[in-house]
């Protein structure tokens, strides 16, 4: 193994003055909405618009941007932080909230053979400052051979995520694909100020390919990469981004709510009177934008000018004689023409119509018309009355509860389908489009007319409760993005049973996967990705969503398996979102019989260690092959989760085990999975860790596999997941580095 590229004690030493700064800043009083006169609006080619300025009374409190000519450049660079910050800005968004800056590579170069030579490591430090490393828009990635690259970050504690890069041959490295061989991504966390950038690094792995001598590690903006194999030649990537990587920050004009920030005219940002407050999506805050029709800066008064679509025709069409208003604009055809709507067909010339045809016509409109008014009439009774059958099925199925959430929330992603479409979806409903039936309701395979293949979620016959848990489960879904959850597409009110639309997954349940599968082998790569990508999806459930969310009902049943077996976890019906330390209190326990949560039934107390405990459960199956309420010969059902607890107690673990999987050289990292289950199936809930945890140690477990499937030698696969490593030197980048900074215990999986 490698060594450490930052003492532990020199990392406390960051974590402390980094937390003085915040207090201190945190302590100083903002300043008012003020622009002085004659600010200088750019720095070196670099527009710098208020709330950023530079000079005393040219910008907000916070925003302060210096100009300053460096090391005898004839152009001058914008700083952010004023004269004591060093952030390098390149470009200013007051759209978007954003500012992009060139961000610093970390990088380690080695010999021949594989011992290290040179490295450069990178902090950055924004604390004190309104602005936050972007997790929306930024990744953190690392290229390279057999490294792992190290984000150390700071937000209430430290906070650390790895991503490895691992290439063993040369064939297996492709260019534009970044998925861990010769390049690896991973998502950073949010409202991130500080970080650090490191590495751990494998010798006596693998030769390093193509004679790669160097790897990197840095935060640059998504989707930027544009990875090719040269990259990883000599130092082709460090000569060619020497100026650094692209970065962006998100910021806020203040760290309130819109209607919070209101209440204080003297320090609320959006100076404009055509301005508007938003909400942050990504920090706690607000930002501010020029109302629709108006452009301009939000944050001086009269900054927003009303745009004149007129001199835009390009942009803003009209087909006839254009007129500005304020914020919008009018078009209507000259004398003598007409168009349905000249914004969008052209106008045609009127022409003169004999007296003769006018009477016939004239005589045929009004016999028309006529007609027209007395199936008019009978339609609107009609139309009433369908109506009011709709109003009386959108208020039964929770209808008025669900406006008032997506009103709230600011739901912009669901679609609403009518009965229609539903019902040609599904030809009816037919019986032959089944996909199962569960608790909560029925569910179909739907083709719709953009020929995507849906599932169309029926819930059974409404009643009160029955209606808050569609509605609970229709907010949940609205405002999760993971791609190992399953995606609500839309729902549909205006029928006696309510139903969801949510995105067709075709490879059945993990259930059927593993119970039904015939006796097909059933690697163990196979399982740990499918539990370790199921924790992260539950990690994502109760640490970044906003507020967190319990899922109340983890099971095998519940995790589905799309094309490639990458798991979607589904079934939102028996879901809770609440805050941070809130529990809730359920007077009807919801669940399955032999994955609930022994605490839950026992006090009715509904937290996200709930959902840990069940998902050991499923981790068991996964090993074991069986169900969690088993019969092995005899009448009586045992429970899976007491016969594993039992098992783990008396050393019989073989014994439970699936044989499929019991070859020697998967032996410690099934230790190491049932010591996590073991963890997890804990009777005491305050002692079970948390899922996000519970993801690390899995994904750590599959890079372990990863290794110890390529072929090495017994020593060196016995030195990744055994004391060997553990008993490595003070030097040494062992997993005594991943211990320390990731708080993960390899041998003992805790």
């Amino acid at each position: 193994m490698g060594s450490t590229l930052l003492p532990f004690a020199f990392q406390m030493l960051l974590l402390t003055l980094l937390q003085a700064t915040t207090t201190a800043a945190a302590s100083a009083p903002p300043s008012p909405n003020v622009l002085s006169p004659g600010c200088k609006e750019t720095c070196g080619g670099v527009s710098i618009p208020y709330p950023f300025g530079i000079g005393h009374g040219c910008f907000r409190e916070g925003f302060e941007v210096t100009c300053e000519v460096v090391n005898g450049s004839a152009t001058p660079r914008a700083f952010l932080g004023g004269r004591e910050g060093n952030i390098t800005v390149n470009s200013i968004s007051l759209l978007q909230g954003q500012a992009s800056m060139p961000n610093d590579i970390a990088w380690i170069c080695f010999n021949s053979t594989g011992g290290e030579v040179d490295h450069q490591i990178f902090s950055f430090n924004l604390s004190g400052l309104p602005f936050r490393v972007s997790n929306t828009s930024n990744k953190f990635t690392t290229l390279g051979c057999n490294v792992v690259g190290i984000l150390l970050g700071l937000k209430d504690s430290t906070y650390g995520t790895g991503c490895a890069s691992l290439c063993f041959e040369e064939a297996n490295i492709e260019s534009g694909s970044c998925h861990g061989t010769g390049c690896c991504e991973t998502t950073i966390p949010e409202e991130l100020d500080y970080f650090t950038t490191e590495f751990v690094y494998f010798v006596n792995v693998s030769s390093h390919v193509n004679d790669s001598r160097c790897a990197y590690a840095f935060i640059a903006e998504q989707d930027w990469l544009s990875f090719n194999k040269s990259d990883l030649d000599n130092d082709n990537f460090r000569d060619k981004h020497k100026d650094g990587v692209p970065l962006v920050l998100d910021w806020v004009a203040g760290n309130q709510t819109c209607e919070e920030a209101k209440r204080n005219t003297s320090s609320y940002a959006c100076r404009s009177t055509n301005s508007e407050c938003f909400n942050s999506k990504s920090l706690q805050g607000y930002i501010c934008n020029c109302s629709t029709g108006f452009q301009g800066n939000p944050y001086l008064p009269d900054g927003c000018k009303d745009i004149d679509e007129c001199s835009s025709p390009n942009l803003y069409t009209c087909h006839g004689t254009c007129s500005n208003t304020a914020g919008n604009y009018s078009c209507s055809c000259p004398k003598g023409h007409s168009s349905k709507d000249p914004k969008s067909e052209p106008c045609v010339r009127d022409h003169g119509i004999p007296t003769s045809t006018k009477i016939v016509i004239g005589s045929c409109v009004g016999i028309v018309s006529f007609i027209t008014c007395i199936f008019c009439i009978i339609l609107a009774f009609q139309r009433r009355k369908l109506l009011r059958e709709k109003d009386k099925f959108f208020h039964q199925n929770g209808g008025l509860r669900l406006y008032e959430e997506i009103r709230s929330k600011q739901i912009d992603t669901v679609k609403i389908y009518t009965k229609e479409d539903i019902e040609k979806a599904t030809v009816n409903f037919d019986k032959s489009r089944e996909l199962g039936r569960g608790g909560h309701g029925t569910v179909y395979k739907g083709n719709l007319d953009d020929g995507r293949e849906v599932a169309i979620k029926r819930s059974k016959v409404v009643t009160e409760d029955q209606s808050e848990e569609f509605v609970r489960e229709m907010i949940i879904l609205s405002q999760i993005n993971h791609k190992n959850i399953v995606r609500l597409l839309g729902c549909c009110l205006e029928v006696e049973i309510p139903m969801l639309v949510y995105e067709f997954i075709p490879n059945g349940t993990l259930f059927e996967f593993i119970h039904d599968n015939d006796g097909k082998l059933i690697p163990l790569t196979i399982r740990l990705r499918i539990a370790r990508e199921s924790a992260e999806a539950l990690a994502y459930l109760h640490s970044s969503a906003s507020p967190p969310i319990v899922h109340g009902d983890v099971k095998s049943l519940n995790i589905l398996l799309d094309h490639n077996y990458v798991p979607k976890v589904s079934d939102f019906g028996a879901s809770r979102m609440m805050s941070i330390d809130e529990t809730q209190f359920i007077t009807m326990v919801q669940g399955t019989l032999g994955y609930l949560d022994p605490e839950y039934l026992l006090v009715r107390q509904l937290t996200t260690k709930s959902d840990v405990y069940s998902f050991g459960v499923v981790l068991v199956e996964l090993i074991t092959m069986k169900k969690a309420i088993y019969y092995d010969g005899s009448s009586q059902g045992k429970a899976l989760a007491s016969s594993f607890i039992e098992a783990m107690k008396d050393s019989r673990l073989e014994e439970i085990l699936d044989d499929q999987i019991m070859g020697k050289e998967n032996m410690k990292v099934i230790q190491e999975i049932a010591e996590i289950a073991k963890e997890c199936l804990n009777m005491n809930g305050d002692e079970r860790p948390p899922m996000r945890e519970v993801a690390e140690k899995l994904h750590m477990l599959g890079g372990f596999l990863q290794v110890s499937s390529t072929h090495h030698a017994p020593e060196e696969c016995e030195a990744l997941l055994g004391e060997s490593s553990m008993s490595s030197t003070s030097d040494s980048v062992g997993y005594h580095s991943l211990e320390n900074k990731l708080g993960f215990d390899v041998k003992a999986g805790r």
